[in-house]
């Protein structure tokens, strides 16, 4: 399984001496078959990695106290779901880990089964 990450706003020349494995390869050939990223399979594979991030947030929150100055309690306890899946929502939106775009290619490799 290729698992490399795409880091935004380097320049060309520093992306190319990184080592990507085919993940960008494999990346342009997904945009390539879905046409516009609002195709419900883009979209299946964001709220997918969405979903995968969520989770791993909650796990890296779990240990943290909500207690302080500013925050703490029951309020910050019930709330504390909501904005962590707002979070993986965002970072799924924005490139996050590349999971949506593995999905995505599998998903696509499947229907043309």
């Amino acid at each position: 399984m290729d698992a490399s990450l795409s880091l935004p706003g380097l320049s060309s020349a520093a992306s190319a001496a990184l080592p990507t494995g085919g993940g960008a390869a494999s990346a342009s050939k997904v945009s390539a078959k879905a046409g516009a990223d609002g195709s419900p399979v883009r979209k299946a594979a964001e709220e997918f990695e969405s979903q995968f991030m969520s989770q791993m947030l909650t796990q890296m929150w779990q240990g943290i106290s909500t207690d302080g100055y500013f925050g703490g309690g029951n309020g910050e306890e019930m709330f504390r779901g909501l904005m962590l899946n707002e979070y993986g929502k965002q970072i799924a939106k924005t490139g996050g880990l590349g999971i949506a775009n593995m999905v995505q290619e599998t998903m696509l490799k499947m229907q043309e089964v």
